[in-house]
């Protein structure tokens, strides 16, 4: 599954200023100010890494940024925008950088591709935990109701929100749908699988164009990943990856590596699925088209798994 192309411009913006107001000595409500208008800076749109060219820049950097939000965080505990970029940082940072080392890992130890799948797996939950309580502060009682463990009462949780909570039920849902895919291992995750369903069902009947196409990005990977009598299946996420393409104006290639490896390598069927990847490979990410550049990062993620996955095609194919 792909990371949605939100960027980590988010966990950036700002922090300047949160490292100037912590450098006052004394007057509390100068800081607290200070520190309330970088949490809102943070929280507006806008991006400066999406048109990133270099993802290595931004492996390196994007912890430090993830760490000083945290402790923001820390010192407003009503603010939902900080709680949502923190949401987006952790499950993009998790996707692009430890969970695509841990599948490559594997190639040559599936031992220590355990390790980095454990620690994937940790920050997307701790995403997932944060998009929770960016809900929780405006609706108490949402983290009970929707862990309660009783399907009702999540549903009852889910229909108290409305469409501007929309971002922090597609973190919510995208951070632990990713979380399960790397617990191969731990049966009990698998559990939860309904209910990631369940929080994106309601997104999509909220906002079905959320970020041009976001959530039907998701429905690519969850539908290939169910069968037909659960609702899924190589049409249902074909119907999404459609929709997809369409609201994204072609622009965003994740879902196109999503359908390769749920469809076409599920089913074997070899020659289209090299045909998708090269399609991905020589897509020029590199255009300063608006809208080309906004998804700049995400598609240099979509297309580095695209090499990799071409560069391995006798283990995923039966010759």
């Amino acid at each position: 599954m792909q990371a949605s192309s939100r960027s980590f411009g988010k966990l950036y913006a700002g922090l300047f200023m949160f490292l100037l107001a912590g450098s006052f000595a004394s007057g509390c409500s100068i800081k607290g100010y200070a520190l309330r208008a970088t949490a809102d800076a943070l929280s507006s749109t806008g991006s400066s890494l999406s048109s990133e060219d270099d993802p290595e820049l931004v492996r390196y950097s994007a912890p430090f940024g993830l760490k000083t939000l945290e402790s923001l965080a820390e010192s407003l505990p009503d603010h939902r925008g900080v709680r949502l970029a923190l949401a987006s940082g952790f499950v993009q940072y998790s996707y692009a950088f430890v969970n695509q080392d841990a599948d490559k890992l594997a190639d040559q130890s599936v031992e220590q591709a355990k390790v980095q799948w454990l620690r994937a797996r940790r920050l997307y939950l701790r995403g997932r935990d944060y998009a929770i309580a960016g809900l929780e502060i405006r609706y108490p009682g949402f983290r009970k109701l929707l862990l309660s463990g009783n399907q009702e009462t999540a549903k009852m949780a889910l229909r108290r929100v409305g469409r501007d909570d929309v971002p922090y039920l597609y973190w919510l849902g995208a951070g632990w749908a990713l979380a399960i895919s790397t617990a191969k291992d731990d049966p009990a995750m698998f559990g939860d699988f309904p209910l990631v369903g369940q929080i994106m069902d309601r997104a999509l009947e909220l906002d079905e164009s959320y970020d041009e196409g976001a959530i039907h990005e998701f429905f690519v990977s969850y539908d290939s990943s169910r069968s037909e009598d659960q609702g899924g299946g190589p049409a249902a996420a074909k119907k999404h990856l459609d929709i997809a393409q369409k609201q994204g104006g072609g622009r965003k290639l994740g879902a196109l590596v999503s359908y390769a490896e749920g469809v076409l390598q599920q089913q074997q069927k070899k020659a289209e699925f090299v045909q998708l990847l090269k399609q991905v490979l020589s897509t020029d990410v590199y255009s300063d088209e608006p809208g080309w550049k906004t998804q700049r990062f995400a598609n240099l993620i979509a297309q580095a798994r695209s090499r990799w996955l071409l560069g391995k095609l006798s283990d995923l194919f039966a010759e």
